[in-house]
């Protein structure tokens, strides 16, 4: 009878343990600042899916009836729902409602927080409680620690004598101040509220005092969005003096939010920002607003005694601004629609104050809607350049009035999924049309040459194009594509008498026909063979494959080439190298296409060693064989001059590149003259990356091409270099060097440090002027600190030297 009696005491007694273990597992949600706490104890029970079975194991099982408490001794390990805890002592007290776990306590909750104790002691309910000598790890990678916490109401917690931190304890050293820790005589966390309140703090960097603070507060780890002050920044310009930005966040929603910003400089006044952000299921968008009202517009005078920067005509001093959105929404999954616009009041505005998002030298405002499905693409958008540049408005010279409105420009390619004939066909369309306020151009007095880089009035043009290729390969190796392309063109042109004006002038100065067309329609059939024949050379220690190549493409003339009759706005860069010389039209863009019959002869190669070495190169040249050239005849930017096509034998172009397992690659490429062998265009590239540094080295010469705007030599060389003086810190420096103009173009050094928790990064850089010498001197630094926020300059200011 008494075993009966005893057995029930321990079985009820055991049912009594399941329950308060329960308590012990769930009270990892309860622990303050974890990032679980920012849930109420209703919250925390839901957490335990309904049905979870308890797994008990304890050296020792014991029920006092007398004391009315179930004990568990020794190696105490309980698993419910997903939370466990390991204790050498569990005590839960039917009176009391009190659960107490001692000895080397760990909970680790099921979201993954870790919480460590000598001594945990709690109401059932969870309203309650006291902890000695915590320790908690959050999923989150956030530390805290406090000589011992107390919970009231549910709700609030208080730490007395806590530590925070976010930085990872050194393995090696466990006892060695993190590089960063807030130590505070009290620490408040607000469940309700979801604040953490720091009070007689000081924060601490390598173990060292910093700075004092009475009393701050923070979101709590696991709120992503808070209304609150932002960490502020500073800043420096030579026209802006000194500034100090102070942020304000407002967390209206958790789809849309609002940042109010306010810089005071020293020298031009407060400036005011505000940024607009909304989420939606399918996208987002962005707007922002900013404006000053300048108090020193004189410090933006120029060497020439000019105020290039002043804002708009008429209120030279006074009020400048802006107004920017983006936005990018799916309407499905193929399909997306966006767009990136900027309006400001000036030319410079953005730039100037480094607006975030918008200070570019040149920002391409867009409305664009873009579908994609398998190799078929469709895009279509409307752009307008901006180039936001230090001259002065009324300037005819000035970049930013000479940019067009692209409205709008079409891309589309088509593959269908089935073969035809055997090959593969393909079809592209492109169309633009452009309208442009201000005449383009550039007078060269070597070349005695006005170039037309853009006619002031409108001009449009649809392409369209279906090309076939299909491949052969012989018993030999040998592999032949033969290519069929077709292509028409149709376009409208409205030049204004200022445009036709210096048109004339230079037909007058090439001595060719000017005969711009204000209607035009044309077309190029292509007939080509392709003859690729890769050889594979095996070696005990490497493997080698040698391909000889050679194309033939047989067309036409191209149409309206030897006159000025057709506007050039998508074609004007163009380089002959190793990259285009196996392409079949080498023209940048559409408004110019290759006529004529021309070959391309060369060969590729390719090499790979078991040491880990890569070598590869191209080398070859072109003929044109029949037709006229269109590299040429001249256009509105004489875009083929000097290219090294403008021959019916080319110049010679290679590349020669290698890359080692070691770190080391480098490259050469070039451009040599037909007969010659003189060198027309050369880049030498060389780098090293590795620890504890990390080397480049680029030298580039280009020949002079006046009648295509360069009318001297080109000789540059940029070095860089980056160096690991200690774990996490490094430091890193760039210059480039015009060797033709003696001016040191941009130069800068940099200083960084990074760990998990923290990041530091100062720069400081110069850029002159080619001409004038004139020198900009920018300074940027950053302090990161990983859950507590960033302070320093803007990211345009850090970038210059990155």
């Amino acid at each position: 009878m008494r075993e009966a009696v005893l057995r029930s005491h321990r079985q009820a007694g055991l049912a009594r343990l399941y329950g308060a273990s329960a308590l012990a597992c769930l009270f990892a949600c309860a622990v303050p600042l974890a990032p679980a706490l920012a849930q109420d104890v209703t919250d925390m029970a839901t957490n335990v899916p309904s049905g979870s079975q308890m797994l008990l194991a304890a050296d020792t099982l014991v029920y006092n009836n007398d004391d009315q408490t179930v004990t568990a001794v020794g190696a105490v390990q309980i698993d419910y729902g997903g939370n466990k805890l390991v204790a050498q002592r569990v005590v839960y007290n039917r009176n009391t409602k009190r659960m107490v776990a001692s000895g080397a306590v760990e909970i680790i909750n099921s979201d993954g927080t870790k919480i460590n104790s000598e001594h945990i002691d709690i109401t059932d309910d969870f309203a309650d409680g006291f902890v000695n000598a915590l320790r908690v790890e959050t999923p989150e990678k956030a530390y805290f620690a406090a000589e011992s916490a107390e919970r009231m109401g549910g709700v609030l917690t208080t730490f007395h004598n806590g530590v925070y931190t976010a930085c990872e304890p050194c393995e090696d050293k466990p006892d060695k101040a993190p590089t960063w820790r807030v130590k505070a005589r009290k620490i408040i966390w607000n469940g309700e509220k979801k604040t953490v309140r720091f009070e007689n703090a000081n924060f601490e960097f390598f173990g060292f005092p910093l700075a004092y603070l009475p009393a701050f507060e923070i979101a709590d780890p696991t709120v992503k969005r808070k209304s609150g002050f932002l960490i502020p920044g500073i800043n420096y310009k030579t026209d802006l003096g000194f500034g100090v930005k102070v942020p304000y966040y407002f967390a209206l929603s958790p789809t849309y939010d609002l940042t109010v910003t306010g810089t005071g400089y020293t020298k031009q006044g407060f400036l005011g920002e505000a940024e607009w952000r909304q989420r939606f299921n399918n996208g987002e968008y962005t707007l922002k607003i900013a404006g000053i009202r300048q108090e020193s517009p004189e410090e933006f005078i120029n060497s020439s005694g000019v105020n290039v920067d002043s804002g708009p005509a008429g209120d030279p001093n006074k009020f400048r601004g802006m107004m920017g959105t983006k936005g990018q929404f799916a309407i499905n999954p193929r399909w997306d629609f966006g767009w990136d616009v900027l309006l400001q009041s000036d030319k410079n505005f953005s730039r100037t104050y480094s607006i975030d998002g918008f200070s570019d030298v040149t920002h391409q405002s867009t409305i664009y809607l873009t579908g994609l499905d398998g190799r078929n693409y469709f895009d279509v958008r409307a752009m307008r350049f901006e180039v936001q540049e230090n001259t002065l408005s009324s300037d005819p010279t000035a970049r930013a009035a000479q940019q067009p409105w692209v409205l709008p420009s079409l891309d589309y390619a088509y593959i269908p999924d089935m073969s035809v004939a055997g090959g593969q066909l393909s079809f592209n369309v492109n169309a633009r049309v452009i309208s442009r306020d201000r005449l383009d151009t550039a007078f060269d007095d070597a070349a005695n040459v006005e170039r037309v880089r853009g006619i002031e009035g409108q001009s449009s043009r649809l392409t369209a194009e279906a090309e076939w290729k299909r491949t052969f390969t012989t018993d030999g190796g040998l592999q032949l594509t033969p290519l069929l392309a077709l292509r028409g063109d149709a376009g409208y042109v409205n030049a204004n008498s200022a445009s036709l004006a210096a048109i004339n002038e230079m037909a007058t100065n090439l001595g060719v026909e000017d005969d711009m067309r204000t209607s035009l329609s044309r077309y190029m059939a292509t007939a080509g063979l392709e003859m690729r024949w890769p050889v594979l050379f095996s070696m005990p220690s490497s493997s080698h494959i040698v391909e000889p190549m050679a194309q033939v493409f047989v067309r036409p003339n191209e149409q309206y080439v030897g006159g000025l009759a057709v506007p050039n706005e998508d074609a004007q860069s163009f380089v002959f190298d190793a990259s285009t010389l196996f392409e079949r039209d080498k023209f940048s863009g559409y408004d110019r296409v290759e006529g004529g019959t021309r070959a391309n002869v060369g060969f590729r190669y390719s090499g790979a060693y078991d040491n880990g070495w890569s070598t590869n190169a191209i080398f070859g040249q072109s003929y044109q064989l029949a037709g006229q050239n269109s590299f040429s005849a001249p256009d509105l930017v004489n875009v083929g001059a000097y290219s090294g096509l403008d021959k019916p034998t080319s110049d010679y172009v290679g590349l020669i590149g290698f890359n080692s397992p070691g770190g080391f690659s480098g490259s050469l490429s070039g451009r040599f003259d037909e007969q010659s062998f003189d060198v027309r265009r050369a880049e030498v590239k060389a780098a090293y990356s590795g620890l504890p540094v990390s080397l480049s080295a680029k030298y580039a010469f280009i020949q002079a091409q006046p009648l295509y705007g360069f009318t001297t030599d080109r000789h540059e060389v940029t070095l860089g270099a980056s160096t690991h003086l200690a774990e996490n810190w490094r430091v890193f420096g760039t210059g480039t060097y015009d060797l033709k103009q003696s001016v040191l173009v941009k130069d800068g050094v940099g200083f960084a440090y990074n760990d998990s928790c923290f990041t530091y990064l100062m720069t400081f850089s110069e850029t002159r002027d080619t001409i004038t010498k004139e020198v900009s001197q920018n300074v940027g630094f950053n302090l990161s600190f990983r859950t507590l926020g960033d302070f320093g300059t803007s990211q345009s200011s850090i970038d210059t030297i990155q």
